[in-house]
C-alpha cells in the first residue's frame, strides 16, 4: 500500500489554508493530528521544537519537505504513525533561505523501531517518485489529494 493510501486511510492528511506565523507554529500544527490521535503527547512536539533551535533545521530533507521528528525513545509518543500536513506558502526555518523551507510536512512518531525503519523507506520511496513533491505542494483540497493518490 502505497504512503498515500496510508495517510488516507488512517484520516492522517490535513490541508492547511491558514499560514502559520511562524515554523514554530508550523510544528505544533503539523502535529496537531498526531497529538488529537493519542500518537504523540504535546511534549514530543516541544522536543521537535527544541531540537532545531539546537540543531538547526536539519529536519528540512529537501527545500519543500518538512520530516518533523524527535527522538524514537521518547517518553512522551505512544504509537508509531506519520501524519501529513501542507501549508499553502512556504515555512521558512530560517529567513530567506530557500533550502530550509516547506509546505510538505511529515510528522514521524515511533514507538517501534521496525514499523518506524519502514515507514521512513516507505515515505522515500514516495518522494523519490517523479513530480511528487510538485503535486502535492499544489494540492488545494481533499479532492486533489485523492486525485494524486489514485495516480500514484
Amino acid at each position: 500500500m502505497s504512503m498515500l493510501n496510508y495517510f488516507y486511510d488512517n484520516d492522517l492528511v490535513r490541508i492547511y489554508e491558514e499560514d502559520p506565523k511562524d515554523w514554530r507554529e508550523a510544528l505544533k500544527i503539523s502535529s496537531e493530528n498526531l497529538v488529537s490521535k493519542k500518537i504523540i503527547g504535546n511534549k514530543y512536539v516541544d522536543e521537535i521544537i527544541s531540537n532545531v533551535e539546537a540543531n538547526g533545521a536539519y529536519i528540512v530533507i529537501v527545500p519543500g519537505v518538512v520530516m518533523p521528528h524527535a527522538l524514537a525513545t521518547s517518553s512522551n509518543v505512544y504509537d508509531t504513525g506519520i501524519s501529513f500536513s501542507k501549508f499553502k506558502n512556504p515555512i521558512y526555518f530560517e529567513s530567506d533561505n530557500d533550502e530550509k523551507q516547506g509546505k510538505l510536512f511529515f510528522t514521524l512518531a515511533a514507538k517501534d523501531e521496525n514499523q518506524h525503519l519502514k515507514n521512513i523507506q516507505n515515505l522515500m520511496d514516495l518522494l523519490l517518485k517523479d513530480d511528487i513533491i510538485e503535486k502535492l505542494s499544489n494540492i488545494d483540497s481533499m479532492e486533489d489529494y485523492l486525485k494524486i493518490m489514485n495516480e500514484f
